[in-house]
């Protein structure tokens, strides 16, 4: 067991997937002799070269362009996309090649890519390092979109991320990267969740709180706080949002009753308004309430100074738990 920040754990997970397969080379603006501007990548070109540690020119479209021909190649590429706003020139290129290539060859070619994307807000900074693209690529049949919360997950999801057939773009909370926690390096495969099983976090028996990414952490302090009243809440981190693990919510409302679903992106059209439809029509005997939706407004990421107002928080959380018991 070891104790590491987020960043530090991915970092070791592409070094674990580098040492374990020489196919997996990383890809991206200033993440070789600088280590990314995260420096999640410090150290790697240093210790692999840098035929496996590429510092690519600021050109997204081909940073993308290139990994798809290098898996088609045999290679195992992970890209990383310097800050989410900077995803979009790269978007075409994901969902009408990478997403479709194995479908449009009915199975015949495979381009396991993985785009490392940081998101999030709440690093005092502009929109375009800020915001929540993933339902962007969930939409996409043919992705996958991994979303990992704690320093052990990151750990250990990346390298699943690394070792799957399909293409994974694996979201990063930027805000929480030097956060720490332990990491269970010694696991043997069969040890660790597989990639796309939610966890629940906390048990309660008054409502579910289904929270991913960044807002897991918010999740857990709400439900800390609520205990102090004597509420019982039920934390479940989704960890993956393509595919969701709808059955271990549904298990969890079932007990429950309520359900409460936060997230950073806006509301609109968000992965809680799909978790929202499905719980709904699986548990609509079991729900005391209508489920609640708490996350950002359906506007352009704030100004940094006011992004406070518009993020997620443990007042809105309570508040949104509050009306589905009064309910």
């Amino acid at each position: 067991m070891e104790r590491m920040p987020i960043a530090k754990a991915i970092n070791a997970g592409l070094r674990a997937a580098m040492e374990r397969d020489p196919r997996v080379l990383l890809m991206g603006e200033d993440i070789g002799r600088l280590g990314g501007v995260f420096r999640v990548t410090d150290g790697l070109q240093k210790d692999f070269g840098e035929d496996r540690v590429l510092d690519t020119p600021l050109a997204e479209a081909g940073i993308v362009g290139t990994a798809i021909g290098m898996a088609l190649r045999g290679y195992r590429p992970v890209c990383e996309i310097q800050f989410n706003g900077f995803v979009y020139p790269a978007f075409s290129q994901i969902v009408t090649q990478l997403a479709k290539l194995r479908a449009r060859s009915r199975g015949r070619l495979s381009v396991p890519v993985v785009i490392r994307i940081p998101a999030g807000g709440g690093i005092g900074s502009v929109e375009h390092h800020s915001e929540s693209p993933e339902v962007l690529f969930a939409h996409t049949a043919g992705l996958r979109v991994v979303y990992p919360s704690n320093a052990h997950d990151a750990y250990w999801t990346v390298q699943q991320a690394i070792a799957s057939a399909d293409p994974v773009v694996f979201m990063e909370p930027e805000r929480r990267y030097w956060e720490k926690g332990d990491v269970d390096t010694g696991l043997a495969p069969g040890q660790v969740a597989p990639l796309h099983r939610a966890r629940v976090l906390r048990t309660g028996a008054d409502a579910t709180v289904v929270a991913y990414g960044p807002t897991v952490k918010l999740a857990l302090d709400a439900a800390a706080e609520a205990a102090q009243d004597g509420t019982q809440l039920e934390v479940v981190d989704l960890r993956s949002i393509s595919p969701l693990d709808v059955d271990t919510v549904v298990e969890s409302v079932r007990r429950t009753g309520r359900l409460v679903v936060v997230q950073e992106a806006p509301v609109f059209h968000g992965a809680a308004a799909e978790i929202a439809a499905q719980i709904t029509e699986r548990c609509f005997y079991s729900l005391e309430a209508p489920v609640k939706r708490v996350g950002g407004y359906h506007l352009p990421y704030p100004a940094a100074r006011v992004e406070e107002h518009y993020l997620p928080s443990v007042d809105r959380v309570l508040d949104a738990v509050e009306q589905a018991l009064a309910a």
